[in-house]
């Protein structure tokens, strides 16, 4: 008998919108109990704002008092950098704060002796990707440029789940925890000072982004234990690994090799479990680490559900409404096109595009090709993500659809035909929060194998009426984008 029988594990999903909790039965993955509160807005955002809404949500889920495991799925890249005594030094800089672009670009050509190409180059074969301002690399080197002062504070470096999973060990200000920091692969892989193929950090890489080294967290294997609590009552509470948010999904999707995600929600992101690392130079797909010990290739767009939103807005329409508009129209919104770089882009790398609407004519001046075509425009980004995989050797078995946007009926039905092929849509889930409770059941359990939860099942949608030129329209209006740079 597993010593995780009959016992509760909590999964944390820490997103740039919420903090999310689910306690779910650690043998079957059972749901038990559930909370949730929102985070502040923004592209930069005090740490401690994640911390207190973690406490509304465990609050809400009805505490961890029973729960004998948790491990916390995180938002990638924010840049959380602490002074000696564990305090925050200023706001985290979140995944899609831009200001960093500069910084990405200087990395690339320092590392390339003055020959961005070359520099591209190393840094894939360094680490798996090519610096944008995504990454936290590039943030700590526009922190040592833009503050100083702050810069010379800081002493270590975290993720946002690396952070809450110190707090929750019950580290903080004034605690003298800064060796006690702990990450897993897959969130030390979305730094730009970590090798996922050699499992280590460089410190030279992290060296010429800041200046100087600093403390980062240990990387504690996929099912391993980070901490072990001492409870009042004598009990103990394991903490284990954490994980990025793509990875963390895609555990509690329970994906394998071949397996592909397309994410639609703030961001758009396309994502697959991987046997082999990549090393794309052109730095489009960013090799990460996943959860369970695999590679996790992945490329992201700063463009997803927002999109939506906005055009909704413009149109006056809510969500089913504004789906029921873009099923009115037809395939290929009869030409009309729109880029949608509302937020600037990551995928491509023009962080100071704009979107942009093309083809447009009286008869397809509506409200129905109007939402139809940001539909179409969001996926096409993702469709270039998936080709790009591709290209880099990755095989993909299947492709899942996922994310808040993915309930949607028009996402649903536009998405195979713009992706010319059939999609399985999961029914609406915590993925992260779940991916991260798996692996707190898998960390108690202490077997060398996690636990194989049946989750709730999938439907299936196939091509139907794909638009012969789509493709080949989007290729051109990005072309126009890019060469108004």
């Amino acid at each position: 008998m597993s010593s995780s029988d009959g016992a509760l594990v909590a999964g944390i999903d820490s997103s740039t919108q919420s903090a999310t909790v689910v306690i779910r039965d650690a043998a079957t993955g059972a749901l038990r109990r559930f909370g949730s509160a929102p985070h502040p807005p923004g592209t930069e955002v005090d740490p401690e704002a994640w911390w207190q809404a973690l406490q509304q949500a465990i609050t809400i889920a009805g505490g961890l008092d029973d729960v004998a495991a948790v491990s916390v799925g995180g938002q990638q890249h924010g840049m959380v950098a602490l002074d000696e005594n564990g305090e925050v030094v200023r706001p985290a800089l979140l995944w899609n704060d831009t200001r960093s672009a500069g910084a990405a670009g200087d990395l690339i050509v320092e590392l390339g002796d003055g020959d961005p190409d070359a520099g591209r180059r190393v840094w894939a074969q360094r680490v798996g990707l090519v610096p944008v301002a995504s990454f936290t690399i590039t943030k700590l080197r526009w922190l040592a440029e833009h503050e100083p002062e702050n810069a010379a504070r800081v002493a270590a470096v975290a993720l946002p789940h690396d952070w809450l999973t110190w707090r929750l060990a019950g580290d903080g200000p004034g605690t003298d925890g800064l060796a006690r920091l702990t990450t897993d692969a897959s969130d030390a892989s979305g730094t730009g000072y970590f090798d996922a193929v050699s499992g280590s950090y460089q410190p030279d890489l992290l060296e010429r982004g800041f200046g100087r080294t600093v403390a980062v967290p240990t990387v504690v294997a996929p099912g391993g234990v980070a901490r072990t609590v001492n409870r009042p009552d004598g009990g103990t509470l394991v903490l284990g690994a954490g994980a990025g948010d793509n990875a963390a999904a895609a555990f509690g999707l329970g994906m394998g090799v071949g397996d592909v995600a397309i994410s639609i929600g703030t961001s758009g992101v396309v994502s697959a479990v991987s046997d082999t690392p990549t090393a794309d130079a052109s730095g489009t797909v960013a090799s990460f680490a996943d959860a369970s010990g695999h590679f996790l290739p992945l490329l992201a767009t700063l463009n997803g559900s927002q999109v939506f939103d906005a055009v909704g807005a413009l149109l006056g329409v809510d969500h089913k409404a504004f789906a029921e508009l873009a099923l009115s129209a037809p395939s290929g919104s009869d030409g009309l096109t729109v880029v949608p770089y509302f937020e600037g882009e990551r995928t491509p790398n023009l962080p100071d595009a704009t979107g942009a609407i093309h083809g447009v004519r009286r008869a397809n001046l509506t409200p129905a090709h109007l939402a139809r075509a940001a539909v179409e425009g969001v996926i096409s980004g993702l469709a270039d993500a998936l080709a790009a995989l591709r290209e880099q050797g990755v095989r993909a078995r299947r492709l899942l659809l996922i994310g808040g946007a993915a309930r949607s009926s028009a996402v649903q039905q536009i998405a195979p035909d713009v992706l010319g092929s059939e999609v399985l849509v999961p029914a609406p889930g915590e993925y992260v929060a779940d991916g991260a409770g798996r692996q707190a059941a898998w960390a108690l359990s202490g077997e060398d194998e996690p636990p194989q939860w049946q989750l709730a099942g999938e439907k299936t949608f196939a091509p139907t009426s794909p638009s012969a030129d789509l493709a080949e329209r989007y290729a051109s209006a990005r072309t126009m984008t890019m060469s108004r740079r």
